[in-house]
């Protein structure tokens, strides 16, 4: 990290595990540091009801880096803590990165998951604006608001954009047609039906019993 840079970020001292330890460091050691920094940071910043820790978990991918996040949590299972962090901050950075595709399948996929619409909360109609500010309020209830609410948000916002997907992907249909699209790859569908699915599976045992 650049000498003298100021870090006000709600992440616990287990983040100096990785600074403190070369190569070769157990991997199980290292999963659990991951988790406890994530239940820190989930934990803590629920805790601290203070708007700028809640500005700074919305924005943590911007100032660490979403690859210093991967090294942090991709690995962890989907149904922890630092695996929910994980598909969390890939979700917002990629609505950072492609606003416009993510509006377009978010509309796209409105009519076909209806309940998942309504559960989103996106902004009607729903333009790459609408989206961004969507996308970190749904961050922002990591500090100021229920874990599992934001867990099956995020997971109703992809279950959208999945039905988006499938039908830009399907030359026969309304919108396809409309927008020439057709023919998408399907592992495009799958793969973020599948990150909808272990949002909200994850979101169902942190109502039940907690995650972490």
């Amino acid at each position: 990290m650049p000498a003298g840079r100021a870090h006000r970020r709600p992440v616990p001292k287990d983040a100096a595990f990785f600074e403190e330890h070369g190569e070769g460091v157990d991997p199980s050691l290292v999963a659990e540091a991951a988790e406890r920094a994530a239940v820190a940071l989930v934990r803590g910043a629920r805790d601290s009801a203070d708007d700028a820790v809640a500005d700074r978990v919305i924005h943590l991918a911007d100032t660490e880096g979403i690859e210093a996040l991967a090294e942090l949590w991709s690995h962890a299972a989907a149904d922890s803590l630092a695996g929910c962090l994980w598909r969390l901050y890939v979700l917002r950075s990629w609505v950072y990165a492609d606003p416009d595709t993510a509006a377009r399948e978010f509309d796209a996929g409105r009519q076909h998951a209806e309940f998942a619409r309504v559960v989103a909360g996106v902004a009607d109609p729903p333009g790459p604006d609408e989206l961004r500010r969507m996308v970190d309020e749904v961050l922002r209830g990591i500090a100021v608001g229920d874990f599992a609410d934001v867990l099956l948000r995020a997971a109703a916002f992809a279950r959208v954009v999945a039905a988006g997907r499938a039908a830009l992907g399907d030359p026969t249909t309304e919108v396809a047609q409309r927008v020439g699209a057709g023919d998408r790859d399907g592992d495009t569908v799958r793969r973020m039906l599948v990150l909808a699915e272990q949002l909200e599976a994850a979101g169902h045992l942190e109502l039940q019993r907690g995650l972490g």
